[in-house]
């Protein structure tokens, strides 16, 4: 109710103030086909592909996050495939009519689903429609909005969106401190650039690194003495760049028999690094006179180190 009153305020004691009509006309109809206006030429996709990317991965990433906390709000389940097509679609199709690309805004769907307790898709179009009347019917009442109203409005959307429980001290010293520092970087990249597409990439990286570095020291090779002959190592974890790549170390070369059994029923193979791993694995056991034979893999993991077992130089 704050842009109303602060509206009446504003015109009946005549204060000059700011208001959403200073900012520019608001359209009186709505808009006609325009098709495509610029030249559609290599040099033209050389100048937006950049700002079209970055605008396109930031949207999905909202959208797609939305998504989720409206599912975890509602305990529903949404197709993800579903949300990004039909935004995507809308996209391409609002452009042929001078629109703006457009994603799910994490600020308004809380406060529509927490607050207001919608919980169907009307409530979307409702809100939309509602938009679409205030600015085609009603643009004389909301050019006379003052924007400190706006803003206020807007901060309150950022408090009762944010997670405050997230950044408590307690919470804080009880995250993983790779967590933490993904979410100050991520913070900290877009305040200083201005560019929530950049703080995204940036963050998504960082998070890429703290798993790849969490996910190095969840491999373990367990050896098994199975009688004089016969040494058997039980490999266990995800084996991929960053768990693979000290695995050729785990192996007791001059101490093992003729003949090494490598049980990977508890691994999974997930890139051609692994497989690297394990033909190195291989080739230092043929140097110590010992064969190895690689038993118990899964489906994907046979269709991987068959495929490339021995291509690797």
């Amino acid at each position: 109710m704050v842009p109303p009153r602060l509206t009446a305020i504003t015109i009946l004691f005549g204060v000059a103030v700011p208001t959403v009509g200073d900012e520019g006309a608001l359209p009186t109809a709505l808009p006609g086909f325009n098709g495509i206006t610029t030249p559609f030429s290599l040099e033209t996709l050389q100048i937006i592909a950049p700002y079209a990317f970055g605008v396109a991965i930031v949207g999905l990433i909202e959208t797609l996050l939305t998504a989720q906390l409206v599912d975890s709000i509602t305990e529903t389940g949404s197709s993800k495939w579903r949300e990004s097509w039909g935004q995507g679609i809308a996209n391409v199709a609002s452009a042929f009519f001078g629109g703006t690309g457009g994603c799910a805004m994490i600020g308004q769907t809380v406060i529509n689903v927490k607050t207001a307790g919608a919980r169907t898709r009307i409530s979307t179009f409702a809100a939309g429609a509602s938009v679409l009347v205030l600015t085609i019917v009603l643009h004389d009442v909301v050019a006379e909005i003052p924007m400190a109203a706006l803003t206020a409005v807007m901060i309150m959307v950022c408090v009762a969106t944010f997670d405050w429980h997230s950044i408590r001290p307690r919470t804080l010293r009880r995250m993983p401190l790779g967590e933490t520092a993904v979410m100050v970087i991520t913070v900290v990249v877009v305040v200083v650039t201005d560019n929530l597409a950049t703080g995204v990439l940036v963050g998504v990286v960082v998070a890429a690194l703290v798993f790849a570095r969490r996910a190095a020291h969840v491999v373990s090779v367990a050896r098994e003495v199975v009688d004089e002959h016969t040494v058997r190592y039980r490999v266990r974890g995800a084996l991929f760049f960053a768990s693979s790549n000290d695995l050729v170390t785990r192996f007791s070369y001059a101490e093992d028999p003729e003949h090494v059994v490598i049980d990977m029923s508890d691994a999974h193979v997930f890139d051609a690094s692994t497989v690297a791993a394990l033909d190195g694995v291989e080739q230092r056991f043929a140097k110590h006179g010992s064969s190895v034979e690689v038993v118990h893999l899964n489906t994907g993991s046979t269709a991987i180190h068959g495929r490339l077992s021995g291509e690797l130089g």
